[in-house]
């Protein structure tokens, strides 16, 4: 099974967490800040780790943006390790509309706007 880290902004909690639970009950490892950053734990720290343990990165995109500065961290350096040629994969999921940033314009991503079942079979035969 695959090891999926969930980016997000606070905004989407709601939807990233029912989307990590259902990766999480299809057998598949799941990094979500909610459950694997706890209190007196170094944010940064977690994050690290999480990002380094995974080989999937599921950016979150929606009208609330992806421009903060942790989850543009997050998808940032996780673009860099895949330029670099490390293991990772980048996927951007669509979970309320806003634009896909111009860097990843090439990437295909999966819209969980019109059909979120579908989508979510999409993200598992990606991670297959």
């Amino acid at each position: 099974m695959a090891s999926i880290f969930v980016s997000h902004r606070c905004a989407d909690t709601s939807q990233a967490t029912r989307l990590a639970s259902e990766l999480k009950a299809a057998g598949h490892s799941v990094w979500l800040d909610e459950w694997n950053i706890g209190p007196g734990d170094s944010i940064v720290e977690r994050i690290d780790r999480g990002l380094e343990s995974v080989e999937y990165m599921v950016l979150c995109l929606s009208t609330a943006g992806v421009s903060t500065p942790w989850i543009s961290r997050e998808w940032m350096s996780t673009l860099a390790r895949q330029l670099n040629g490390a293991n990772i994969r980048l996927l951007p999921v669509v979970l309320s509309g806003g634009p896909l940033l111009a860097v990843l314009a090439d990437i295909k991503y999966v819209d969980l706007t019109t059909d979120w079942n579908g989508g979510v079979v999409a993200i598992l035969s990606a991670v297959a």
